[in-house]
């Protein structure tokens, strides 16, 4: 057998450690994580946290949270009245055109499609200024600034260092 992530046996023991980690990223998606930081919450070398993960889960950890930011962004497109550029910005993505090219290769359409095909269906949308005014979406977090200026700024906020 060969010693490729498929086939590698993974310690039991590890397990949680590993589950910590993607709780870590389904909760914070939205933040410019690093594997430095995903190993830190492991409580395991980077390198040892990257093999394992992929071997749990079937991916990679990076593969995962844009995984798991599309398909937030498939909620906000569905369900509220926001444009693809505060949605982009809300899940975590600096880049709009990096949004749209990785929108489109997992989900089959553009984010701006995939909006419409639901508009189209007549279903209820949350209007986008409501959200911000309720607390649920920061304004701050659509305008496509860094962090750098807030209280939660700190190494993994550092662009230099996102996923």
């Amino acid at each position: 057998m060969s010693g490729s992530a498929t086939t590698r046996a993974v310690a039991v023991d590890l397990l949680p450690h590993l589950r910590r980690a993607r709780d870590h990223i389904d909760r914070h998606y939205q933040l410019a994580l690093d594997l430095d930081q995903l190993s830190d919450v492991a409580g395991v070398s980077k390198y040892h946290f990257a093999r394992s993960f992929g071997a749990v889960y079937g991916e990679a950890p990076v593969r995962y949270l844009t995984r798991r930011r599309i398909e937030r962004a498939q909620d906000l497109l569905r369900s509220a009245n926001l444009t693809v550029t505060e949605v982009c910005m809300l899940v975590g993505f600096a880049s709009l055109g990096s949004f749209s090219s990785r929108f489109t290769q997992l989900v089959g359409e553009s984010p701006t499609a995939y909006r419409d095909r639901w508009a189209a269906r007549a279903g209820p949308h949350v209007p986008g200024c409501y959200l911000f005014m309720r607390g649920v979406l920061d304004p701050a977090s659509t305008a496509g600034s860094s962090t750098a200026g807030s209280s939660t700024a700190g190494p993994a906020a550092r662009p230099d260092r996102a996923i």
